[in-house]
Order: structure tokens, then C-alpha cells, then sequence
């Protein structure tokens, strides 16, 4: 089941707008999300870290427009939240589609005029499908806005996509999370593209070797043996219909393991998708070989990580992989399909591997646990890739550069 939503409001709520008019000084930055910023997910991790990283001590303020929140509270966050009503269901009914579309159109009308940016950032693309509606018409045009393309530029459908693109055509700037979806965009836009990578929540910026062992301990995995974790939100991108079939390859390829498995629902079909993928593991592995977990929060993330030997990605579709990143955190062997952005991500082609041939996945895993040696090896190195690549200071200042350009801040900026 979903998790519980916030009370219905006729219309958005205004937590904090009074304490963003007090700061003047500052330049505030609207970012508009279609998702709650509480949900589990890249855009809505990454929105929420760049945000905190902007309140703390930055020229810029930022104010997140997003629907209702769904376990916190405005209060909880060091930056503004602007709530509007939303239905959860809408992909169920063309029609309540439809009608929760036209809405959020007037809820982003409403909230620019009330909070009146200097800069909007357009942070997800449903997002950039709905503001274009506002945008392309004229609406709000001495308010520059930038945009970031957390999809790939060739996987949204026709309506969306022309959208997107009339969207683009009048940005002052697409940032896309990876290079490879910047060269794709490049034969699309003339809009000039800014690559900076999405980051993930600062509970999985240290690293404390001691709680791998406390984790395991806790769990019921005993020295020597094998974890394999997968994580993320039920989402059609992730595939998850292939988590049993890896699972079964692995165990028919003689490699004896557990499975420690996170996932995070938001619809209420969802239940059904965890019910499939569950008993699909555990038919293979049994129960007592299955550690599930729903609906964590980022501690208990980095928590959960400590666990896995090895992290697979079942992916069919990803432009970045927030998961395969946390996973590096924690010094976990990520093995990756190889699709989209995450080649890029992963850093290391002897990690990818093609969905249709799983002996390349499961001959991989041999050869690691064979050789501990080599294993440390690759550990070492994607937690050299997480310091390297995706911290929320890389993040941050990346788009503290691209603001200040665009609002000609850029002696002041430091």
C-alpha cells in the first residue's frame, strides 16, 4: 500500500513564504516538481540535497513547489516548501490525468506569482511539460528559468516531447545529469547544456567500516556469506519483472546467497508490483533467504547498504542510477545493465552486463568472489568514484555557477 498523503487543500499552502520575503538579499530560485520531495527518487534526492546545500550560507534562497508532502513536514527542511494539491492515481484514468495536468498549471501560475523568483528551475520533466504551458505563450517571460533533464532526451512520448522541447527553446540553460544525455540533446536544441551530475542525501557522505559488520549482525548474515542487494521505487524504467530472473540465474550458476531488497512504493497498484517481485526471490531463494525492507528513509539507506556485497541494477531505461551511486558510498560492488546513463555512471565496462545474456552477469560474480583480492579492488574504486564524481559540494557549486551566470552574479559568487 501507499503511504499515508497529506490532508487535501482547496488550493497550495504558503509554509515559509512570509520567511522568503524577509531575505531580500538573496536571490530565490523556484524549483517546480510534480513529485512530493519526501518520495524516494533521484530527481526528488537530488532537488532536496542541492537545496539544503543552497540555504546553507549561498546568495541564492531556494523554494520548492511540490505536491503534498507525504511523510514530513515543511518544517523539517532548511528551505522553503510550497505544497499544491495532487492526485497520486492520475496514471490510472486518461481522464483524471488529464484533469490533475490542467490543475497543476494553474498551481504553478498561482505559486510563481505569489513567490515572485528571480530564477525559476524547472527540476523534473512532467514539471517542464506543465510550466511550457505557461512559458511558450508568453506567460512569466522576464523571469529566466533553466531546466533539468533527468530522463534521456529520445525516451519520453510524442506530447511530452514536443513539450519539452518548446520548453527548451526558450531556457537559459539544460543541465542533464550525465554527458551522454547532453550529446543527445545537443542534436536536438541550440540551448546552450550544462552537465552536473545528480547527487545523493549527505547521510551517505561518511563512511564507518564498523557498521558494515553492526548491519549484517543485526540482519542475521553470518561471516563469509554473500549479499546481493537491489533497491529503488517501483517505477516501470527499473524493471523489476527481471529482479526474479537474476535472482534465479545467479542461484543456477551454483552461487549460494541471500537477497537484501529495498523498494518504495507511492500508488496504491504498487503493493501488487511488490507482491510479483517478492515471491518471485523467494521462490527461488526462499523466505528465509529474503531481507526486505519498504519505504526507507535516507539514514536507514545508508544503512541499508552495509549489508550488500554486490548491488545489481536491473534497469531498462535510467539516465543517471541514484541508486548505483548510494551503493558506492558504502563500498558495494555495483554490476549495471548497460543502458542510458549508467555506463557512464558505473565507470568500469567489466561491470556492465546485457539483460538477454545473464551468464555475463553471473560468470562476473564468479570471478569476484573467487578472487577477494580483486573484489577489495573494485570496492575501493567506486567509493574512489562517489568521492570523485557525486558529492552534494560538486552539485552545489555547479549550480551555484550556472545561477550566478545567468542573473550576472558572477564576481559575487564565491
Amino acid at each position: 500500500m501507499a503511504r499515508g498523503r497529506a490532508q487535501k487543500h482547496p488550493n497550495f499552502r504558503t509554509t515559509g513564504i512570509k520567511r522568503a520575503k524577509m531575505k531580500d538579499k538573496k536571490k530565490k530560485i523556484l524549483f517546480l516538481m510534480e513529485y512530493p520531495i519526501d518520495l524516494a527518487g533521484g530527481g526528488q534526492e537530488s532537488t532536496k540535497t542541492l537545496c539544503a546545500g543552497l540555504a546553507e550560507g549561498s546568495v541564492f534562497e531556494p523554494v520548492v513547489a511540490c505536491p503534498e508532502l507525504l511523510t514530513t513536514s515543511p518544517k523539517d527542511y532548511p528551505f522553503t516548501i510550497v505544497e499544491y494539491p495532487s492526485d497520486e492515481n492520475r496514471e490510472l484514468s486518461k481522464i483524471r490525468r488529464i484533469k490533475n495536468f490542467v490543475a497543476r498549471i494553474g498551481h504553478f501560475k498561482r505559486i510563481i506569482t505569489k513567490v515572485r523568483p528571480d530564477l525559476i528551475h524547472v527540476s523534473m520533466s512532467e514539471s517542464m511539460v506543465t510550466y511550457a504551458f505557461l512559458r511558450v505563450p508568453g506567460m512569466f517571460r522576464n523571469i529566466p528559468f533553466v531546466y533539468t533533464d533527468r530522463g534521456l532526451c529520445f525516451g519520453y512520448r510524442k506530447f511530452s516531447r514536443i513539450c519539452i522541447k518548446a520548453g527548451i527553446a526558450r531556457s537559459r540553460r539544460l543541465i542533464t545529469t550525465t554527458a551522454y544525455n547532453a550529446s543527445l540533446w545537443k542534436k536536438e536544441t541550440a540551448a546552450p547544456i550544462t552537465v552536473i551530475p545528480n547527487t545523493i542525501s549527505s547521510k551517505f557522505l561518511s563512511f564507518d567500516p564498523k557498521k558494515r559488520g553492526e548491519q549484517r549482525a543485526r540482519c542475521g548474515v553470518k561471516d563469509g556469506e554473500l549479499v546481493i542487494g537491489f533497491a529503488g521505487r517501483i517505477s516501470e524504467e527499473k524493471d523489476w519483472e527481471k529482479a526474479p530472473l537474476v535472482v534465479r540465474a545467479i542461484a543456477d550458476a551454483g552461487i549460494k546467497f541471500k537477497v537484501a531488497l529495498v523498494l518504495s512504493v507511492y500508488e496504491q497498484r504498487d503493493a501488487g508490483i511488490v507482491k510479483m517481485i517478492k515471491d518471485g526471490i523467494t521462490d527461488v531463494i526462499g523466505k528465509e533467504n529474503l531481507i526486505y525492507m519498504q519505504d526507507l528513509d535516507q539514514k536507514q539507506m545508508a544503512d541499508y547498504y552495509y549489508l550488500v556485497d554486490i548491488f545489481i541494477m536491473t534497469s531498462k531505461f535510467e539516465s543517471f542510477g541514484k541508486a548505483a551511486v548510494e551503493a558506492m558510498s558504502r563500498k558495494c560492488i555495483v554490476l549495471s545493465t548497460s543502458v542510458g546513463g549508467l555506463p557512464e555512471v558505473i565507470g568500469n565496462k567489466d561491470d556492465l552486463y546485457d539483460m538477454s545474456d545473464l551468464s555475463c552477469l553471473t560468470e562476473r560474480i564468479k570471478h569476484l568472489i573467487s578472487d577477494p583480492a580483486l573484489a577489495e579492488a573494485e570496492r575501493e574504486m567506486f567509493l574512489w568514484r562517489f568521492r570523485n564524481n557525486y558529492t552534494i559540494e560538486k552539485n552545489v557549486k555547479g549550480h551555484e555557477a550556472v545561477y550566478s551566470e545567468i542573473l550576472g552574479l558572477k564576481d559575487k559568487h564565491k
